[in-house]
């Protein structure tokens, strides 16, 4: 049987179903193929279900140091497999509305596996996609034009496969029934520090191992190290410039040992379980590309700043395409390439621009280029810098560690990106996001009148902080 539509997507995760409401939107007909669920690894196995454990976790947290806001208690004690059905709600509320907006715009959803074919009696151009079906019966989908959103998977090191007891990936992470005593975390990039984060406030043990100079190897390293400092001050053990010999894993009935090496030392780590998370894989085998005339170079599939291949009528968007592997990111991408095959008008597509987040505790995020970045572009660089420490409402919630950093253009004014690392920082950074969309300038930004007592008088200090006219320090 073959299915005509305007637009199929093939992938219903959070960039293919945003762009399917979009085009229901312009008015589009739509179909969307998922093997899967609707809402993708950032709905079912990364993050909503992650942000749950880590809100769990902090609220664990506080209970432990709830003394010090003069409360005491009392036999309070984690029941992680509540921790873990709560997490279960969560996703299902959220999977529940994804299937509503389907049917709210008029959306088909064919579940099954599709592949792409090349031209055939159904279409005289590339780019039908023919999905199997769960009961094995065969429909094609032919379209004026697709979206291919299949997204990524975790990435594997040779030699320590995860095998879903004793070495993990974080999907099979989501799914523990109750917590190690250990982990050896393989990889300090964001999904390794969230699981750090996560598992010391749940009272594991935590090691952490990056090969990198610094966790978090692609943000600023003033920020990487405050980090580091307030991951050391909760007993996680971290080394960096350090890398694991896959070869010398050994595992027992109750731990793993592998071999660290940085350098000329090596040194042997033993725990319950070892998480490996170094990074994501585009999910681009067995779609039919080869059937096309699409470029897909380097692991990944290449497109241009309007989300097209070089098969024109062909988008694609999210992980698939490399680059920031973010769920937002990937809805904008959606958007984006909507608008384009439909004719809607464009705006400049900047991804260095794109708020990036860490969830940590406390959270990390920025937006822009870091200072390194900044000077290696040859921009005149000038910072301005304001810790939590002398904001009120910061004192007032006990979470006073951490900074706003803020790097301008020195003869332009411009603002060149901002990091923070603090209390909610994944919330404040909306606003410099918004700064740099509008090409606001740090005098621009400290001079907007911030309320008092917030978290965000912060972002108007350390603007300030750029010109030397930051009050409060």
């Amino acid at each position: 049987m073959t299915i005509s539509c305007d637009v199929a997507i093939l992938g219903g995760g959070t960039g293919g179903y945003v762009a399917a409401i979009r085009a229901a939107q312009l008015g589009k007909s739509v179909v969307v193929i998922e093997m899967d669920k609707l809402g993708g690894t950032c709905l079912h196995r990364g993050c909503i279900p992650s942000k749950s454990l880590l809100r769990s976790a902090e609220v664990y947290a506080e209970i432990q140091e709830s003394e010090s806001y003069g409360i005491e208690t009392a036999g309070v004690q984690l029941v992680f497999p509540k921790v873990q059905a709560r997490k279960e709600a969560v996703v299902e509320q959220l999977h529940q509305g994804v299937q509503f907006l389907m049917r709210k715009n008029k959306i088909q959803v064919l579940k099954g596996k599709g592949r792409i074919i090349g031209p055939s009696i159904f279409s005289p151009r590339s780019g039908a996609v023919a999905v199997e079906l769960e009961n094995g019966e065969m429909e094609t989908v032919v379209s004026g034009n697709l979206i291919v959103a299949t997204g990524s998977r975790p990435r594997v090191l040779p030699g320590l496969k995860p095998d879903g007891k004793v070495i993990l990936s974080s999907e099979e992470a989501l799914t523990l029934e109750e917590l190690p005593a250990s982990i050896i975390i393989v990889g300090g990039g964001v999904i390794g520090v969230e699981w750090a984060s996560m598992l010391a406030d749940f009272g594991v043990e935590v090691t952490v191992v990056e090969a990198a100079g610094q966790l978090l190897p692609l943000e600023d390293e003033e920020i990487a190290r405050e980090l580091l400092r307030l991951l050391k001050k909760r007993g996680v053990k971290v080394l960096t410039g350090t890398a694991v010999d896959a070869e010398t894993c050994v595992i027992t009935e109750s731990e793993v040992t592998i071999e660290a090496r940085k350098g000329e030392q090596t040194q042997s780590l033993s725990a319950e379980k070892l998480l490996v998370s170094v990074g994501r894989v585009a999910n681009i085998e067995n779609i039919g590309l080869e059937n096309t005339d699409i470029h897909f170079g380097k692991g990944v599939i290449e497109v241009n700043d309007n989300m097209q291949t070089n098969e024109p009528h062909i988008y694609a968007i999210g992980d698939c395409i490399g680059g920031l592997q973010l769920a937002h990111a990937a809805s904008h991408e959606g958007i984006r390439a909507v608008d384009h095959l439909a004719g809607e008008t464009l705006h400049p597509y900047h991804p260095h621009l794109v708020p990036r987040c860490v969830y940590t505790r406390p959270e990390v995020a920025s937006v822009g280029y870091t200072e390194k970045e900044a000077r290696a572009l040859g921009a005149d660089v000038v910072t301005g810098k304001f810790p939590f420490s002398a904001i009120g409402k910061a004192i007032v919630y006990g979470m006073k560690d951490g900074f706003v950093k803020v790097v301008a253009d020195r003869s332009s004014g411009d603002i060149l990106g901002v990091q923070m690392i603090g209390p909610h920082v994944t919330d404040l950074i909306g606003e410099a996001a918004l700064a740099q969309l509008l090409d606001a300038t740090p005098w621009e930004i400290g001079e907007a009148v911030h309320a008092h007592p917030t978290l965000s008088e912060i972002i108007g200090e350390a603007m300030l902080a750029v010109d030397g006219r930051a009050i409060g320090f």
